[in-house]
């Protein structure tokens, strides 16, 4: 085991139950999250990035949600391996979880302060009393005006960016060593947004923690993150270091996704590139390089058609120490293109 990460993920596939029989929403995705860095998770809607931390927390919809295979070190331990009442254990005193939607993470009908201290009372020996304590001294850390007022307070009472910093204070109130944001600034507006990625930032710091943040936005990746995974339709399109994806993308996808990004240097009324297609369904996913039908290389066409596009799966292949790139001729760039 790598003695440098605190996590690692080996080779995870998770597939539902569906209607029309199941479909595999996460294919053989391999990442490690080194210690005290912060780790992006990048890609479009329904690539399988929400799906992957909800695979590592063991949260999936139950029955239809399966983990089929594949390994999930946590400090050494196979979270895969461990019952639900060893794994309640593990969340929230070790590994914590920030959703992309505070509304739905907060229940409706019960005060801030009493879902926080549940936090504490669930997993350490507090009283009551210094349960309540300990969430406004919580609320107070993550920049909540007047904490001892909002702790008596239900979440639709509270706005936006309020209810998202309640959250991060449940998920970081027993200090966790690794903490999962999956798109924590989605619904909130881009002052907000700042505040909180700022927010989490400088509580990282102080508290030594390891993150992944899973987002759309590669700005935000630029921004906070040591380390990107590129996924796409469930697999990992490339990974590397935030100077190997920004400066030297390898993989088509990824340039894709860097060139739609708006310039502020580019000319006026400048369309924005984008790229053509959309991610394919789950029920219709290919064994080949599942990106080549929106590739822009010339020989894609002849991969479609081919019974490499039908039977082999790319692996993925170690362009430099560190950098990882999915091994397919028609997804890769070539010439600098």
């Amino acid at each position: 085991m790598n003695k440098d990460s605190i996590l690692q993920v080996r080779d995870l596939v998770t597939s539902f139950e569906t209607d029309a029989g199941r479909v595999t929403a996460v294919d053989r995705v391999s990442f490690d999250v080194p210690r005290g860095k912060t780790l992006g998770i990048v890609g479009e809607s329904g690539c399988g990035k929400s799906v992957t931390a909800m695979s590592i927390m063991r949260l999936l919809p139950k029955p239809s949600g399966q983990i089929l295979g594949g390994r999930v070190y946590f400090e050494g331990e196979d979270l895969l391996s461990l019952n639900a009442r060893q794994m309640r254990q593990v969340r929230g005193a070790k590994i914590s979880m920030i959703f992309q939607e505070p509304m739905t993470a907060l229940n409706p009908v019960h005060r801030v302060g009493r879902q926080l201290s549940e936090v504490f009372l669930l997993h350490t020996k507090m009283s009551q009393e210094e349960a309540w304590e300990a969430s406004i001294d919580m609320l107070r850390k993550v920049g909540i005006p007047s904490p001892e007022l909002r702790v008596g307070e239900y979440p639709h009472q509270l706005s936006g960016g309020m209810r998202q910093r309640v959250v991060i204070a449940m998920a970081l109130a027993l200090k966790p060593s690794l903490v999962i944001a999956d798109e924590p600034t989605t619904a909130l507006d881009v002052t907000i947004q700042a505040q909180i990625l700022e927010l989490i930032k400088s509580l990282q710091k102080e508290m030594g923690m390891s993150v992944i943040l899973i987002t759309h936005d590669l700005g935000v990746i630029a921004e906070t993150c040591d380390n990107v995974v590129v996924m796409y339709a469930g697999r990992v399109a490339e990974l590397g270091t935030i100077h190997d994806i920004f400066e030297d993308p390898q993989h088509l996808y990824t340039k894709g996704l860097l060139d739609s990004i708006p310039r502020i240097d580019s000319e006026r009324k400048t369309r924005l590139a984008t790229i053509p297609g959309m991610v394919p369904g789950l029920q219709e996913l290919p064994v080949g390089a599942r990106f080549a039908p929106r590739s822009p290389h010339p020989g894609a066409k002849a991969y479609l058609e081919s019974r490499e596009y039908r039977e082999v799966r790319p692996e993925l292949i170690e362009v430099k120490p560190g950098h990882w790139v999915e091994d397919c001729e028609v997804v890769r760039r070539t010439n600098g293109r």
